[in-house]
């Protein structure tokens, strides 16, 4: 296979230049992500792009001991699969908590039944692989434990988060609203 060095925030990959693209979960350079809150401070990289892909996605993860990727989530509607490269993260998901092992595969599927929550409450860095869908043109993103909706377009904008609790008239929403 030919392969290139991709460059991704100025670190380096080995990919595959070929149709059929390749490239190591372990190698893959993850970037820093000190502006998050703690709790969430992980490091990541998104690479389904960089490696060709237009209807599914990946992000590698690097979770420090204490850290997660996200608040407790559902998406809507797309479906995500987590791999477990190495460490041992905790899942969280409707059903309760287990701690993950290397070469774990878990699936979640869109809506209330595929929430989840990764984190890392070993003492050494976990290293997982998010794969999704990305077929939906609008989504959401919804945080059961704070009670916001993130709702998104495809063009990778922040489009709007909102709390659920705060929605209108669910019949007319179109009505105005009343003092």
């Amino acid at each position: 296979m030919k392969s290139l060095e991709a460059t991704s925030h100025g670190k380096e990959t080995q990919v595959s230049t070929d149709p059929i693209r390749r490239a190591n979960l372990a190698a893959i350079a993850c970037e820093s992500r000190p502006q998050l809150p703690e709790g969430f401070r992980r490091s990541s990289t998104r690479v389904g792009a960089e490696l060709g892909a237009a209807r599914t996605g990946v992000s590698v993860y690097e979770l420090p001991p204490g850290q997660a990727i996200s608040p407790y989530h559902y998406e809507e509607p797309e479906e995500e699969w987590l791999l477990v490269v190495s460490g041992t993260p905790t899942l969280r998901h409707p059903g309760g908590e287990e701690q993950l092992e290397p070469w774990d595969l878990v699936f979640f599927p869109s809506g209330p039944d595929g929430a989840h929550f990764v984190r890392n409450d070993s003492e050494s860095t976990a290293r997982v692989a998010m794969f999704s869908s990305m077929g939906a043109a609008v989504g959401a993103v919804v945080y059961p434990d704070s009670d916001m909706v993130w709702m998104w377009t495809g063009d990778d904008a922040v489009d709007m988060v909102v709390e659920r609790s705060s929605a209108v008239d669910a019949i007319a929403p179109w009505s105005p609203r009343q003092p």
